[in-house]
């Protein structure tokens, strides 16, 4: 029988890997291996770098999962590792080369993220120069995860990482995905990335689409259906 791959999540801004807790539980109940990698978020090429010592060091094929900045960095880890055997993006980035995660937006309706993220005031440690970005207090649920309950959000909102902008500027130098099948999970209330700007990346990388209603954060709303469709994935590719 051939192997089935373990899946490797990557965490996107203003976030951790506890958010994949759900998906991950049914994963585990189906019998298939699971790992959080790390993403530091502070620049698109040194995060790539650290999720790719990861994935190297896990055994056998790899099916990389990507939420939102974290599909920036899977397309660069699959470009760069060769065990990954395809890729999965939850409303996330899926940038081509030349492409920034801020730049890639640009044609299409400004997400409410624009005017909720806030930058520090110091300079972002570890990064190449620039603030940190946080969602205000006040925008948070709205802007990320608005269908998952108020104290969860409030918990969420503490314990957010934030993102170096320099990450977001960043122009991608590799498009793993061009070579990589892929599966797109598509959240169509999303206020963090545009539901038409993820639906241009899927349609461009030739993924297969789920289209679910939700947040920018779905699959921590709905961690059932969205493990289901990462099944599939693990189907394609074993």
């Amino acid at each position: 029988m051939s192997e089935s791959p373990t899946v490797v999540f990557v965490h996107g801004a203003f976030a951790d890997a506890s958010g994949f807790g759900g998906v991950a539980r049914e994963l585990g109940a189906a019998g298939h291996d699971v790992v959080a990698a790390p993403n530091p978020l502070r620049g698109l090429a040194s995060d790539a770098a650290a999720v790719a010592e990861v994935v190297r060091a896990t055994e056998g094929p790899v099916l990389l999962v990507g939420h939102s900045y974290g599909g920036a960095v899977i397309s660069h880890v699959s470009a760069a590792v060769d065990n990954v055997v395809g890729l999965v993006y939850l409303a996330a980035f899926g940038l081509d080369v030349g492409e920034s995660c801020v730049s890639v937006q640009e044609p299409f309706r400004t997400p409410l993220l624009a005017t909720t993220s806030t930058p520090t005031k110091y300079d972002a440690p570890g990064a190449a120069g620039g603030p940190d970005l946080y969602i205000s207090r006040d925008g948070f649920r709205e802007t990320f995860c608005a269908d998952v309950p108020v104290g969860t959000a409030e918990v969420m909102f503490v314990a957010q990482r934030p993102v170096a902008l320099d990450a977001l500027l960043a122009k991608a130098t590799d498009a793993g995905w061009k070579d990589k099948p892929c599966w797109y999970l598509l959240s169509e209330d999303d206020n963090a990335i545009a539901a038409e700007a993820q639906a241009f990346m899927a349609e461009r990388m030739g993924a297969t689409v789920l289209s679910m209603a939700g947040s920018h954060t779905t699959f921590i709303a709905r961690p059932v259906p969205v493990a289901r469709f990462i099944l599939q994935a693990l189907a394609a590719t074993a």
